[in-house]
């Protein structure tokens, strides 16, 4: 139970804004029925399993309010795929509709993150898609009088009102960057992007710092290897650290159903690597998310690996935080 557990995972069932694939609302629900059938030895952490993880209510209400607005907003799309002009008032008045819906959102999961904070509790989220965790950024900043972001993710999600919408999954980056206590981005994986994106990345000053897919790859096609890639990266981070974890920076193999798959991307345990070499060296976790789990009627293997991975990932940010000491 959440009164047990030293850890609480919040649930975000939010796809509003989602511009390719959907099911990701459905997310939360099918991470916790596939987590039955994870086993619980870490071979990073002994008696990993006595921390205790819980995850909160899944809200309806939450839930509801993604319905609505996702239908507002694919009928807000098509329009504009049709040459409707984004200053049409029809389209001003949905586009304004979803924004307070959206800033709704926000202030809910600041406030559920706060109330856990302020209990002490080990806070992640599971998204629902990855506009979801700017409320949890929110309230660590309340908490933190600097960190840094280490984004995990396919696509940099620097762009700016999306398709006209403010909070778009592919502008919380974007909108974290606003976020004065953010000092700095640290981005991995990244294979997806725009002009627009990388002149905001090389005019950062070296606040954005991004190792791209591909240059990670044609780094150990010459000869380069993953332990010492991942030294750079940490070399790259200061000491308190919040992860953003989009599952599609994994290959899409082990997430066909994500909102938008690219070819490319990580396994599992180069992720799990990069993450245990992290706490190693001292850096504290402060807080997670993983977002972007798609959903199948007939299959549920991207629930599968996201369940494993979200509890090696919550040990491993407990570990950091003092919780086995």
């Amino acid at each position: 139970t959440p009164e047990e557990a030293q850890l609480i995972i919040i649930p975000v069932p939010w796809e509003v804004t989602v511009s390719y694939g959907g099911g990701t609302a459905n997310g939360p629900q099918a991470i916790l029925d596939a987590s039955y059938q994870v086993d619980l030895y870490d071979p990073f952490i002994k008696n990993a399993w006595h921390l205790g993880i819980a995850m909160d209510e899944i809200s309806e209400e939450v839930k509801i309010k993604s319905n609505t607005n996702r239908k507002a907003a694919e009928n807000y799309i098509n329009e504009l795929a049709n040459g409707v002009n984004q200053s049409n008032p029809n389209l001003l008045n949905i586009a304004n509709s979803i924004l307070i819906d959206c800033e709704w959102l926000n202030n809910w999961v600041k406030q559920k993150c706060l109330h856990y904070l302020n209990l002490n509790k080990t806070i992640g989220l599971i998204g629902g898609d990855h506009s979801t965790p700017l409320g949890m950024m929110q309230a660590l900043a309340e908490k933190y009088n600097e960190f840094a972001i280490l984004q995990i993710d396919a696509h940099a999600d620097l762009r700016n009102a999306y398709e006209g919408f403010k909070y778009s999954h592919a502008s919380i980056m974007y909108n974290a960057l606003k976020i004065k206590q953010v000092q700095k981005l640290v981005q991995v994986g990244i294979r997806d992007y725009c002009e627009e994106e990388l002149t905001i990345i090389n005019n950062s000053n070296e606040r954005v710092k991004t190792f791209f897919d591909r240059d990670i790859k044609y780094a150990q096609y010459q000869g380069d290897n993953w332990d010492r890639i991942t030294n750079r990266i940490i070399n790259e981070l200061p000491q308190n650290i919040y992860l953003s974890f989009d599952i599609d920076g994994l290959d899409p193999k082990l997430c066909p159903n994500t909102g938008t798959p690219v070819a490319g991307g990580f396994e599992t345990e180069q992720v799990l690597f990069l993450l245990e070499k992290i706490v190693s060296t001292g850096r504290k976790i402060i807080a997670f998310d993983l977002n972007e789990v798609g959903t199948s009627e007939d299959n549920d293997w991207d629930a599968n690996v996201a369940a494993r991975l979200i509890y090696r990932i919550c040990n491993l940010v407990a570990y950091s935080q003092g919780k086995y000491k």
